[in-house]
Formats: C-alpha cells, sequence, structure tokens
C-alpha cells in the first residue's frame, strides 16, 4: 500500500494489492491466461499445485515469458525461486522451513491471528484466512467474526503486510480495505469463470478496479 499517486488535489489514492493464486491443477492454456494478467497489470501470481512434479512447475514456467518471472511466487520446490529468478517462495503447512541461505521474499500462510504476529516478524508479508467462506474450498467457512478483526487492527496486527485470503470477491473487496488489510488474495472467485477465458480477464479487471482505495 505504498504506492500512491493524486490526479486531484484533495484526494488521494493507492492500490490495495491485488494477488492471484493459481488453480490446484494445470490445464491446457494456463501459461496463456497467467500471461495475459501480467499484461493486464498483475503485480504477484502465487504458483501453487499441491503434490506436483517439479518437472510439470518447470514446464508451466518455461512457457510464461521471462520478464513476469520476477512477479512469480512457488508454494512448492523451493529451488525453483534461484533457478528462474522468481519473485520468492511461500511457506505453508507442507513447506515449513526457509532454505539455507536463501535471501529472496518470504511469505506465509496463517490461520489465526496469532499465528500472523509470529510469521510477520519473518516473512515480506503473510496471508490471513479464511475471512470470509471459501469460494474454492466447500465446508471451509469464515473463521473470524468482524469483532475479531477489527480488534487485530486496533492491536496493529492487521496492516499492511498482513494479505486477506478466503471467500474474496468483487461484493466484499470494500470490508477488505475497511478492515485495514494490506492486500486481497483471489482464487475460485476468478477461477471459477476459466471456462470463458474473456470474461475471466474482464473480471479480473473488475478485482483490479475494486482493489483501489480513495481517501479525502
Amino acid at each position: 500500500m505504498d504506492d500512491r499517486f493524486t490526479n486531484d488535489a484533495n484526494k488521494y489514492y493507492f492500490a490495495m494489492k491485488l494477488i492471484v493464486i493459481t488453480t490446484p491443477y494445470f490445464f491446457f492454456g494456463e501459461e496463456r491466461i497467467i500471461t495475459n494478467l501480467f499484461n493486464e497489470g498483475l503485480e504477484i501470481l502465487h504458483l501453487r499445485k499441491p503434490n506436483a512434479d517439479p518437472i510439470a512447475y518447470e514446464h508451466l514456467l518455461s512457457l510464461i515469458p521471462k520478464q513476469y518471472h520476477q512477479k512469480i511466487v512457488v508454494h512448492e520446490h523451493f529451488f525453483l525461486q534461484a533457478k528462474y529468478g522468481l519473485k520468492g517462495i511461500h511457506l505453508n503447512a507442507r513447506n515449513k522451513d526457509i532454505p539455507t541461505n536463501y535471501l529472496a521474499q518470504i511469505s506465509c500462510s496463517c490461520h489465526s491471528i496469532k499465528e500472523v504476529q509470529e510469521k510477520k516478524e519473518i516473512c515480506d508479508y503473510v496471508f490471513l484466512s479464511p475471512i470470509f467462506d471459501s469460494i474454492s474450498k466447500e465446508n471451509y467457512p469464515s473463521g473470524y467474526s468482524s469483532e475479531i478483526l477489527r480488534q487485530a487492527v486496533r492491536n496493529g496486527i492487521i496492516d499492511n503486510k498482513v494479505m486477506a485470503l478466503g471467500g474474496i470477491d468483487s461484493s466484499n473487496m470494500q470490508q477488505i480495505k475497511d478492515y485495514s488489510f494490506g492486500g486481497a488474495v483471489v482464487l475460485g472467485d476468478l477461477w471459477n469463470k476459466l471456462d470463458f477465458p474473456d470474461r475471466l480477464l474482464q473480471h479480473f479487471k473488475l478485482l483490479q478496479k475494486e482493489a483501489l482505495l480513495t481517501r479525502g
């Protein structure tokens, strides 16, 4: 939330981060959609394919233009970060340890306010989930009341290093801003339009617009 700009003497605008997580599976033409998202201004893509073979990861990366590799974060096979010049790595329950002598960006998945407090010390940013009922996972309801989130803001726990994940769509983006999250992480709301690539891209543009926060 540091990229500020203004076109009005009395108003300031800055973009809340918008992060996209890939589908957990590979699919035909995935590299084209990812490249189009980057072309439209996607800042960060989290490449998450649980239990996938590293060769499959490398094949997908090889099809994405090299200038966009620096915008990609991997959730598995951390050696790929250095090999492909990726943005960073993401720690989770499957991959908890930071590689020896690792110096690039680190992010992490968190599932409690306490965990956010702990992980923020070692990470560039963290995901907190599930904020709303999950779109991509069945029977994965919101884990936090409005009061819990607002108290975490008052305590300085939720800030621009904490990204909201879980059930994020264009209808609740404003709530994410109101809770003072540094960004929104989208998954199901975007990829459930996969059968209509043009519609998916248009929806991404809508999410980008919703991520813009205006303060007078």
